[in-house]
């Protein structure tokens, strides 16, 4: 039966949903049951269209880049104002802003995912400066990354993801966050070298080393019962497969990646507290939250349901990133039930 060692994600990763109030110095306190202090804050509208907001406590709260976009770096005083110790605060954020209603916009509805950097948890941030020269850079995770996301935010540059299933030589490989294309083959993102315990490498290309910019990275590695990063082939059929875990699900992020023209849909257990999951939003658009059938989220996995090729094209390919609500099995061989 599959163990962990992590008996309650919540103190790695939660989801908070809520409603803006357009007040200043609004701070927001996570449901779980266990204080987090956030690492990572990834913020979206679900009643309007908006940007999707990502700050972090390297670079600091009031600055975020959008998944959605490849703009560089902004920097906001009534966005997000401070990581706290189980949860965050927040700005005015005015809806009438033409780049604002990102966190906060009076009557808006809103979902935060937010993590906790930890190598026990399997997630760490590094950041570096650019120099256009194929090299490797250190990481702390003392695990091998399966999936990282590479940001340049002082310059406009495509988001760029590794992913270790997305092909079968993925550092050859890369996908864009911000994009509907299918995976990519340049040496320039990710060097064509594949991760290790201790480096990650980068190419000479704008996105992962432009020359004199600095650049996030934000690396996980799974970790039993709490995090995978796998893939999944479709069927076409309304029975879809199911994806096997280790854990009932709190987050999923998925993506065709054989063909083109399909986006990044994100599902959780907190838009949908039960089954059926069919709340979605997509980190590369700036689309409310949409009604369409994902499947079910159970005891060790989640189950596809439907024929929509964004999630079950028969023959396609798609690569997933989920963390957990619960592990299977606890770290004292107590079975998770199914929700």
């Amino acid at each position: 039966m599959a163990y962990t060692t992590i008996d309650n994600p919540e103190l790695y990763f939660q989801t908070k949903i809520y409603t803006g109030d357009g007040n200043d110095n609004r701070a927001i306190t996570f449901d779980g049951s266990e204080d987090m202090q956030p690492d990572l804050t990834w913020f979206k509208s679900r009643s309007n269209t908006t940007w999707h907001n990502v700050f972090d406590s390297i670079r600091g709260a009031n600055k975020a880049f959008a998944t959605n976009a490849t703009n560089a770096e902004e920097s906001r005083s009534d966005t997000m104002d401070s990581f706290d110790s189980d949860g965050f605060t927040l700005g005015n954020d005015p809806s009438q802003d033409p780049d604002g209603a990102n966190t906060n916009a009076d009557g808006y509805t809103y979902v935060c995912w937010a993590w906790k950097e930890s190598a026990t948890a399997g997630f760490d941030m590094v950041s570096y400066t650019g120099n256009a020269t194929g090299r490797t850079i250190s990481h702390s995770l003392s695990a091998v990354p399966h999936f990282m996301l590479i940001v340049n935010y002082e310059s406009a540059t495509n988001r760029h993801v590794y992913h270790h299933k997305n092909t079968s030589a993925p550092a050859t490989d890369y996908l864009k966050l911000n994009s509907t294309d299918a995976t990519g083959d340049a040496a320039s993102v990710f060097n064509d070298t594949d991760p290790t315990s201790s480096v990650f490498s980068v190419g000479t290309g704008d996105g992962t080393n432009k020359n004199t910019d600095t650049i996030i990275a934000y690396l996980f590695s799974e970790k039993q019962g709490f995090s995978k990063f796998g893939s999944y082939t479709g069927n076409g059929n309304a029975d879809g497969p199911f994806v096997y875990t280790g854990f009932r699900p709190a987050y999923v992020m998925m993506k065709r990646t054989d063909s083109s023209g399909y986006h990044w849909e994100i599902w959780d257990n907190k838009r949908d507290s039960f089954n059926l999951v069919d709340l979605g939003l997509t980190a590369n658009q700036n689309v409310a939250e949409f009604t369409e059938t994902f499947g079910d989220f159970v005891s060790n996995g989640f189950k596809i349901r439907g024929t929509n090729t964004n999630k079950n094209g028969s023959g396609g390919t798609y690569i997933y990133m989920a963390f957990a609500e619960a592990p299977f099995v606890n770290s004292n061989g107590v079975p998770c039930n199914a929700r």
